[in-house]
């Protein structure tokens, strides 16, 4: 709680942590960036409390962080997993020694503080802990609890402004995709060593790993209220505004880019060169204009921000389709040309990225959306299990939006959900994936939707 000194600050003399009345509180000399530990963010009168029951936040927030048995655990979990048997056996194919301590694990199973950086409480067996996200600590830590202090103060200092979903979008992605930091990037190395197919949406992760509430005291003190459609829309162009940045630099060493940019399913199916009955598994897919038996680049996001771009930027829609388009047809070309398709196509994801930060979305938008994305041509174009899964993923973060929008109510959602439910189950193993299935969900997700109007 805001002006209550923290039971495990008290105990760390060395940082002199008493509680001030300051308007603009100054920092801890000489430890700006250094990430103090998870342990300095415990006791029970700052974010360990057993349950929500402070004035101002939560202070449960490291409890929700450490949930054994849910979602919102998995940050503090990431570390532990590398020590069972299949991160074992990963590491064991890739000759990297145990997996606990390599550092092509811990990039992303654990905070990456540098040794310089790391406080005398840091334990890199805490996994992805507070500061992996917020920020190294030690410029803010003694100042962010202090009456009057503000968010752009600590920002100022050093904490990173989560509540902007560009600035979260590409913390999180560093690892949820992958970054240009050394070892941070699931190579296909990694995928074929046996390390799970990399995912992301930027509102779903975020409400699993919520541990805040968005009150009136959020809004007023420091924070921006996105929505989780707007969250979902930057989530998605800052996505692909990565992932295309990263395909040219991004190479295996050998004649071929790294495949992890491809749809997998494209090359990982069944096939036979004698039977006669054999038919081909792919369905053509009317957004990608590529050659037969050409790998398709995974086009899960673009799908996503065409729909949200034809109408919440319809200034930017005809060239984002144009150039996704070009972009398909030049992998299918030279690595030169394919570059520079990338590049182009990576700065129009950042402007929309720049232009649905800036936009508000109505309750009018959202449902056009949701509608756009089930429905229609763009429903066609969910062949593979890459963008199967990020529109159901879409679906639900939408309907969830339409609901905090009032534009329906939670009856009228409930209604919505067997479909949804099943649209999930369509999605829930690659390798039982049916294209037609899992549309046949989605559309049925959309009627239900436009008869609720």
């Amino acid at each position: 709680m805001i002006g209550l000194l923290c039971a495990a600050f008290a105990a760390a003399v060395a940082l002199s942590l008493a509680p001030r009345v300051l308007a603009d509180p100054e920092p801890v000399a000489g430890r700006a960036g250094v990430h103090e530990g998870v342990a300095t963010c415990a006791g029970s009168t700052c974010h360990s409390r057993p349950v929500a029951s402070g004035l101002v936040v939560r202070q449960n927030e490291l409890i929700t962080w450490q949930d054994p048995h849910t979602e919102a655990g998995a940050h503090s979990r990431a570390w532990k997993v590398l020590t069972q048997p299949r991160a074992e056996a990963i590491a064991k194919r890739l000759d990297i020694g145990p997996a606990e301590k390599a550092p092509a694990c811990l990039a992303c199973h654990a905070d990456p503080a540098p040794a310089g950086q790391r406080g005398p409480r840091f334990q890199i067996s805490d996994g992805v802990g507070c500061e992996a996200c917020h920020g190294g600590a030690g410029g803010w830590i003694a100042s962010h609890y202090a009456v009057g202090a503000t968010h752009a103060a600590n920002v100022g200092r050093g904490m990173i402004a989560l509540d902007d979903p560009k600035t979260r979008a590409a913390r999180c992605l560093d690892c949820h995709f992958g970054g240009a930091g050394e070892n941070q990037f699931v190579s296909h190395r990694l995928m074929a060593a046996g390390h799970p197919q990399i995912s992301f949406e930027l509102d779903l992760f975020t409400s699993l790993q919520k541990h805040h509430d968005i009150d009136a005291d959020y809004v007023s003190r420091r924070k921006v209220v996105a929505g989780p459609v707007k969250t979902w829309a930057v989530g998605q162009a800052m996505a692909l505004d990565r992932m295309l940045t990263l395909y040219g630099p991004r190479h295996t060493g050998g004649a071929f880019p790294d495949f992890v940019f491809f749809d997998c399913q494209s090359c990982h199916r069944t096939f036979s060169s004698d039977d006669p009955k054999w038919r081909p598994v792919s369905e053509p897919n009317p957004g990608r204009p590529i050659p037969v038996g050409a790998p398709p680049f995974n086009d899960a996001n673009m799908i996503m921000l065409s729909a949200a771009a034809k109408v919440a930027a319809p200034a930017l829609a005809g060239r984002f389709e144009t150039e996704s388009r070009d972009f398909h047809q030049a992998l299918a070309q030279n690595g030169g040309v394919a570059a520079a398709k990338a590049t182009a196509l990576a700065a129009t994801s950042k402007s929309l990225a720049d232009a649905f930060a800036r936009h508000d979305f109505s309750r009018a938008e959202t449902l056009a959306i949701f509608q756009g994305l089930l429905s229609g041509e763009t429903a066609r174009r969910y062949t593979d299990y890459s963008g199967a899964s990020q529109a159901v993923m879409a679906a639900d973060t939408l309907l969830n939006g339409l609901v905090a929008d009032g534009a329906l109510d939670r009856a009228q959602a409930a209604r919505v959900r067997p479909d949804l439910d099943r649209a999930y189950a369509a999605v829930r193993d690659p390798n039982a994936f049916h294209p037609a299935e899992a549309r046949a969900a989605l559309l049925a997700v959309a009627e239900k939707v436009r008869g609720l109007k």
